[in-house]
């Protein structure tokens, strides 16, 4: 048992990502490896029991730490229980307009609370799940990342969809099993689709829904896991644009070390100013932000359980603090620096407005220089010439 967990681990070890965002664990495709893994670890001579794989990378989620608590499931297959299938999360914009995508969506596709829900989609005879939201992320279940970019290159990249369009899509990945014998949970790093537990609310599943290439009874568990993941996809984008702005002014402390000046005039240092604002904005202020529970859950706690479970093992909360931090750090940076514009503002008024009246002073002493001084000559001859008075 111990060798079969550590090939496996040893596989995952190859597949972490460094970095501070997180990434969830890839494999492709998921069963083949872990079957692979495990009859390599059955197979191993007595020469090989002796070998120890390096170590792999410090876990940076919650996640990756609990990966292990996974593979129960991953190694024991039951009649029940499907194979391990991918979950694809891809962020190509800052938002999504959600009232003009309707019309490049699949005739099959209905809007479900606060995201567009397409039940199939697929090509070359695979077909997944879809959940479009406007924070400029969507969600494929059972779909590979190559015909998740196929989609959105399909029927996303419209002008008129993607506002504020990202340099480089962000791409985010988990895995799903269901199983009708065990209860729909996150277990480690897998999501079980199984059986999920009454709702509170009839109309929470509006009526009348196409029947999906999944489980019809878990289709709100899956909207709830998809919202989490979009959220964190949409973070991890506003990460990179964030590092790459802050990369971006790691140059001014130094120049203002070395020069002394800012390295920045009034208005490059506005337009960052402003880039900043928006950082912030996007973080805190959107509709779609990160750091509340979306109202729909309020009226179903089971619901509710899947969004918060998720959400933690991804450790949003800590990683908006974490961005707010930067932001704020940045804010102050770009504080001192208009403090440093001011009073160099100021320094060069002093200077106009003195230049200003030495010049004054000139043209007065060249136009009225003659009569200043024939009146002070003038007075002084008219003293020395005036006869003493009588005592």
């Amino acid at each position: 048992m111990m060798s079969s967990l550590g090939v496996v681990r040893a596989q995952f070890r190859r597949r972490l990502v460094t970095g501070s965002r997180p990434q969830c664990l890839r494999t492709s495709p998921p069963a083949t490896l872990l079957q692979r893994g495990v009859a390599q670890a059955a197979r191993q001579t007595p020469s090989q029991e002796g070998f120890k794989p390096k170590p792999k990378p410090k876990a940076s989620t919650s996640l990756r730490r609990t990966a292990a608590a996974s593979l129960p499931i991953r190694s024991n297959r039951t009649p029940t229980r499907s194979d391990i299938q991918p979950i694809i999360t891809l962020a190509t914009a800052e938002r999504y307009d959600l009232r003009s995508i309707s019309r490049y969506l699949p005739p099959s596709a209905k809007l479900l609370h606060e995201s567009w829900w397409i039940p199939s989609w697929g090509e070359d005879g695979k077909e997944g799940e879809i959940f479009i939201f406007g924070n400029g992320s969507f969600v494929a279940w059972g779909l590979e990342e190559e015909q998740a970019k196929k989609f959105a290159a399909k029927f996303l990249r419209k002008p008129d969809i993607e506002i504020s369009p990202l340099r480089e899509p962000e791409t985010e990945d988990l895995e799903f099993v269901t199983d009708s014998e065990e209860n729909t949970r996150l277990q480690g790093d897998l999501i079980i689709l199984g059986h999920t537990p009454p709702l509170d609310t009839d109309d929470a599943l509006p009526k009348g829904l196409p029947q999906p290439c999944l489980p019809h009874d878990t289709i709100l568990a899956r909207y709830a896991y998809s919202q989490a993941l979009s959220r964190s996809t949409a973070l991890s984008a506003l990460e990179v644009s964030l590092e790459r702005y802050l990369s971006s002014m790691a140059v001014l402390p130094d120049t203002l070390h070395r020069t002394g000046k800012p390295g920045l005039s009034r208005q490059q240092l506005v337009m960052k100013l402003g880039e900043l604002l928006k950082f912030r904005q996007g973080l805190n202020l959107n509709r779609e932000n990160f750091a509340d529970t979306p109202d729909f859950y309020w009226a179903e706690p089971v619901l509710e359980n899947y969004f918060h479970s998720l959400s933690a093992a991804l450790e949003i909360k800590l990683r908006t603090q974490s961005v707010n931090d930067k932001i704020t750090y940045a804010a102050e940076m770009q504080s001192v620096l208009r403090e440093l514009l001011t009073e160099t503002s100021a320094h060069r008024m002093e200077l106009i407005i003195i230049a200003l009246i030495a010049v004054e002073v000139v043209i007065c002493l060249i136009r009225d220089g003659p009569e200043l001084w024939d009146m002070v000559v003038g007075d002084n001859e008219d003293v020395e010439h005036k006869p003493a008075g009588r005592h």
